[in-house]
């Protein structure tokens, strides 16, 4: 197997929140047309960052939670190319895509702990509670191979 070049990717965590029932979390992407704009929490390491606590962080400015357990997270990095077509923001210029790490964590704390509007910067409009395997058709199309990446990883804490 060879490994692929990873040195030109934005380091990134992204993160599958999982409830009592196996059930993950999914945001509507705030001021994206659909039909694909569902996803999960996600954002950029900062330089000298630990993964989990970025993944934390990203998770309490996206959503608000921070009453959560640690499950699991991926053994390598998932990468994705970022398409010709995407502009993107400051933060993805000179990188060709993201590399990113995931982590799975549950909420311990009721729903009413989500607040989309915990940070100044809103990630998200929406959210409801679904099923893992469901992610993959909900988001863009050029993210699709890491969320499947992320559902192969995951699927046993969903059962």
């Amino acid at each position: 197997m060879t490994l692929r070049d990873l040195s030109n990717y934005r380091p990134n965590v992204g993160v599958v929140l999982f409830n009592a029932d196996g059930r993950v979390w999914l945001g509507r992407r705030a001021k994206t047309p659909g039909p694909f704009n569902w996803q999960f929490p996600q954002g950029g390491v900062d330089e000298g960052e630990d993964l989990e606590a970025a993944a934390r962080r990203e998770l309490r400015e996206e959503t608000g939670v921070t009453s959560v357990e640690f499950l699991a997270r991926t053994d390598e990095w998932i990468s994705y190319d970022f398409p010709d077509e995407a502009a993107g923001p400051k933060a993805w210029r000179g990188f060709k895509g993201q590399k990113q790490m995931w982590f799975a964590f549950r909420l311990t704390g009721p729903d009413s702990e989500i607040d989309l509007f915990a940070d100044d910067e809103v990630e998200f409009e929406d959210w409801r509670w679904g099923e893992l395997s469901e992610a993959v058709d909900l988001i863009v199309p050029f993210k699709r191979p890491a969320y499947e990446a992320v559902v192969q990883a995951f699927k046993h804490l969903a059962e």
